[in-house]
């Protein structure tokens, strides 16, 4: 496995854990016993936080005791829900260690380590045999992929026949370069962003079928602007990870994601697939 570190270093700063601990700590937060709606705020880390995954969680179709793969699965937060609200079991694949440290770190706080675990891996050579996964999904990770068409190709391989894949990821939009830095990328060089075309041609070429595609624009500005409300009111926002990962560059990369929304530069897409056999 090799670790760009433009990515890795991006994410990773190695304080992560104690500075979780502060955050939960100044909340009121006992952070050797949160909870997992306590967490909710620091360990979503993708556009709209919880309430992304919540939506994204309504439209799979997932059976108690089966197996999905979290592709991207940064500390944790999507794999713990989805494995408590569905009783399945989740296995979290990321490339930074320290987000694997605190991801395991956590779901044991919670109780969840029987049925959540973390890998730390490259999602274009991921070590799991064919076939072993009912579902997947990957929530704001493929912009750091440059090679989309083998991380589909092995998405496809390692899913059972007729298994599903959920993105949810910002597409390259119509107008201009975004700036950075931004959640997911330091500058230009670990971005790495297709239209919406060219990922649901990519999708279909490597075996895939498109169920549902749709854009959350509308969504993500109104969250915007709700949180925007919550702050002016003195509140903390309802999504705070991207400041809890990325620390003083945090209002920054945040405000530059938002602004790329709206102006067009990004579009924030979800696509629903199933592997064709």
């Amino acid at each position: 496995m090799n670790a760009d570190p433009r990515i890795t270093g991006h994410y990773s700063r190695g304080t992560l854990h104690e500075r979780l601990r502060a955050a939960l700590a100044e909340d009121g937060v006992d952070p050797d016993r949160p909870s997992l709606e306590q967490l909710a705020p620091y360990d979503q880390f993708h556009g709209r936080g919880l309430e992304a995954t919540e939506e994204i969680a309504d439209s799979l179709d997932i059976a108690a005791g089966d197996h999905v793969l979290d592709v991207g699965s940064g500390i944790g937060g999507p794999a713990r829900y989805m494995a408590r609200r569905f009783d399945c079991r989740v296995t979290g694949i990321d490339l930074t260690a320290e987000f694997c440290d605190v991801a395991r770190h956590l779901t044991r706080l919670l109780g969840l380590e029987e049925r959540v675990r973390f890998e730390l891996g490259n999602a274009l050579a991921m070590p799991f045999g064919g076939a072993s996964f009912e579902g997947a999904y990957s929530m704001n990770v493929s912009m750091n992929i440059a090679d989309k068409d083998a991380f589909y190709r092995e998405v496809w391989r390692v899913l059972k026949p007729g298994g599903w894949l959920m993105l949810s990821e910002l597409a390259r939009g119509t107008g201009p370069e975004i700036d950075y830095p931004t959640p997911w990328a330091s500058s230009a060089h670990a971005s790495f962003l297709s239209t919406p075309e060219e990922t649901l041609r990519g999708l279909e070429d490597a075996g895939f079928e498109v169920v549902n595609f749709r854009t959350t624009v509308e969504e993500s500005l109104a969250f915007g602007a709700r949180s925007r409300e919550r702050v002016a009111r003195g509140e903390k926002p309802p999504h705070r990870a991207v400041f809890l990962v990325h620390g003083e560059i945090g209002p920054r990369a945040a405000a530059n994601s938002s602004r790329g929304i709206a102006e067009s530069r990004v579009v924030p897409v979800e696509i629903l697939s199933r592997r064709r056999d």
